[in-house]
């Protein structure tokens, strides 16, 4: 699924689609540091499943200021679009968030024309923070980041230690 987004879209700005030792490493880092990582599926017949979406959060900088608040990431079927399945990943996330204590939680956009993630996460709560234009290059062209933020739990209302 992420390596159809890579190799076709811009919500990431990887350029090469990671391998599965890879993204097996990725997901085990996000474990071993105790951020949530959601797996929405759709049982067929005879038992068979099939990843419909993933969300997830991770660190939003390393440093340790920074350590209330995460960085999201939602990634749904090429087919499974415009059916609400991102809005319930994403509150989902959300609330998974608040129980583990994160505060802020950020959305880094690939794409100013990505209208469908910009209006999901506008739907959640979040705000529009800013674009960085032109800061990256991907299948030719430059393309802008938007930066959107939502508070989780209590936010910013009262101090997180």
């Amino acid at each position: 699924m992420y390596a159809h987004h890579v190799a076709t879209g811009l919500a990431s700005f990887e350029e090469s689609p990671p391998d599965l030792a890879e993204m097996t490493r990725r997901f085990e880092t996000l474990m071993a540091a105790g951020y949530p990582y959601l797996v929405a599926e759709v049982n067929g017949p005879e038992a068979d499943s099939r990843v419909e979406g993933y969300a997830y959060a991770g660190a939003y900088r390393a440093r340790p200021a920074y350590r209330f608040s995460v960085e999201n990431s939602i990634y749904v079927r090429a087919d499974g679009t415009r059916r609400g399945l991102g809005k319930r990943l994403l509150e989902a996330l959300i609330d998974e968030c608040a129980k583990r204590g994160y505060r802020q939680m950020v959305a880094v956009i690939g794409d100013s024309a990505n209208h469908a993630s910009i209006g999901v996460h506008a739907a959640c709560g979040f705000e529009m923070i800013g674009t960085l234009p032109s800061i990256g290059f991907k299948f030719g062209r430059w393309v802008d980041s938007v930066l959107m933020q939502r508070p989780i739990g209590p936010g910013d209302s009262t101090s997180p230690v």
